[in-house]
């Protein structure tokens, strides 16, 4: 079993920046998926970013492309999600997701072993 912690929300203006943390803990996997979704109110859950342990490949949506970075610290068992030029469109309640598979195809569909509690990021603009 797998515990996700997420933590870094909050509330910005637009063009502002927030760095959201996902530190995992317990039976931790050597070849695995982590990424990055969120939600809305109203809206569908939707993939943000996605990292594999395996050559550290990523991804991104394209609305984020250029704007977030995922990244991981293997040491510190924490996955981060640096996001700039935040706009009102970027509010959602946004939640970290393991995958057991290292390729990353099934967690952007949003199949995932493992979800965390999630954290609000608010952009007024």
């Amino acid at each position: 079993q797998v515990q996700l912690v997420e933590s870094g929300g909050g509330s910005v203006q637009a063009g502002g920046s927030l760095r959201l943390s996902c530190v995992a803990s317990g039976r931790i996997y050597s070849r695995y998926c982590m990424g990055w979704f969120r939600q809305a109110p109203g809206k569908e859950r939707e993939a943000v970013a996605v990292i594999s342990s395996v050559g550290g490949s990523t991804d991104y949506a394209d609305s984020v492309m250029g704007r977030f970075t995922i990244s991981q610290d293997n040491a510190k068992n924490t996955l981060s999600l640096q996001m700039t030029s935040l706009k009102p469109d970027d509010t959602a309640m946004y939640f970290c997701a393991a995958d057991y598979q290292a390729n990353c195809g099934r967690l952007w569909r949003g199949s995932a072993n493992f979800w965390g509690q999630g954290t609000q990021v608010i952009v007024s603009s």
